[in-house]
């Protein structure tokens, strides 16, 4: 494992990881759909004026598109918005752990989704510890009757089944476009139709009233944590591979309950550690399978196409 590999796998997270941190912020001046749309629209700005740079043009045919559209609005859009909109009722810390679901999605849509990317005893076993860590996250909301937090936890939950129909989808049908301009036409045809109805919405919206901490949060959400890590999960994958890039899905987590608990005065509770650490047992129990074939999920799920997120 070279070193450099390791430096750029921490800078992923780096970029990463913090975003739980600024959505929390962002997201009390601005509406849940206009943060994801300017986040998006932000960084599809930033990742086609590379492809311009590098002379690199977008395909034209339909069918292309019309798979961008779809792959988008699963992989970007859907879930952006419901992790917005689920930071207004539950911390950073706990939609970062939340987030560690997705995997666990994405390898139970790609058994139906993807023909040589069957379920088998050990994903399951994973799938069932990762959703027995998110039944012990929800279950203090349940028995306190707190419906705003219970309803912020199934959002963010609904995020992670978005991001595992996205990637599982672009398993299947990007698997062998160049890596930069998948994402760069997702990016932009979400901000094609999200950034019109963010406006039709919020009408009010003025970028005037929005404060200093929430718009850098915005500008922070869209260059590092959408724009720049893209680059940097490109050059890693580049070195090493995607299954080692995925090894990020780890640190993301620690990442955010930390800043939240520095930054936003938030506590962790016995609930969250145990939810937690079931969540990312699960996890590695899947990534344990993934590695016995080097034809499985995990080698092959072109996340190059994709910005977690996060």
């Amino acid at each position: 494992m070279k070193i450099k590999n390791i430096h750029l796998l921490l800078l992923l997270a780096s970029l990463w990881g913090p975003s739980f941190l600024f959505i929390k912020i962002a997201v009390r001046e601005i509406p849940p759909v206009m943060l994801a749309a300017l986040r998006i629209g932000i960084a599809a700005i930033i990742l086609n004026l590379l492809l311009l740079v590098m002379k690199q043009r977008l395909p034209k045919d339909y069918s292309f598109w019309k798979r961008t559209f779809i792959a988008g609005l699963f992989a970007q859009a859907i879930p952006f918005v419901l992790i917005n909109w689920g930071e207004q009722f539950v911390n950073s810390s706990l939609a970062s752990i939340l987030n560690g679901l997705m995997p666990l999605f994405t390898i139970i849509f790609a058994h139906f989704m993807i023909h040589n990317e069957r379920l088998s005893g050990q994903k399951i076993a994973g799938v069932l510890i990762g959703f027995s860590g998110l039944i012990i996250l929800v279950w203090p909301s349940l028995i306190k009757g707190v419906e705003g937090s219970t309803f912020g936890i199934l959002s963010i939950t609904g995020a992670a089944v978005s991001y595992g129909i996205g990637l599982s989808y672009i398993r299947k049908y990007f698997a062998n476009t160049p890596s930069f301009k998948a994402p760069a036409a997702q990016l932009l045809s979400v901000t094609i139709y999200l950034a019109p109805l963010a406006f039709a919405m919020h009408p009010e919206f003025k970028f005037s009233a929005v404060c200093f901490s929430a718009f850098g949060s915005l500008l922070i959400l869209a260059i590092f944590g959408t724009a720049a890590a893209f680059i940097v999960y490109f050059k890693l994958i580049e070195r090493s591979s995607a299954g080692y890039a995925s090894l990020v899905t780890y640190l993301m987590p620690i990442y955010g309950v930390v800043l939240g608990v520095l930054f936003l005065d938030e506590h962790i509770s016995a609930w969250m550690i145990l939810g937690a650490s079931l969540i990312l047992l699960g996890i590695s129990v899947t990534k344990k399978t993934a590695k016995a074939t080097r034809q499985n999920f995990e080698v092959n799920v072109d996340e190059r196409l994709f910005t977690k997120f996060r």
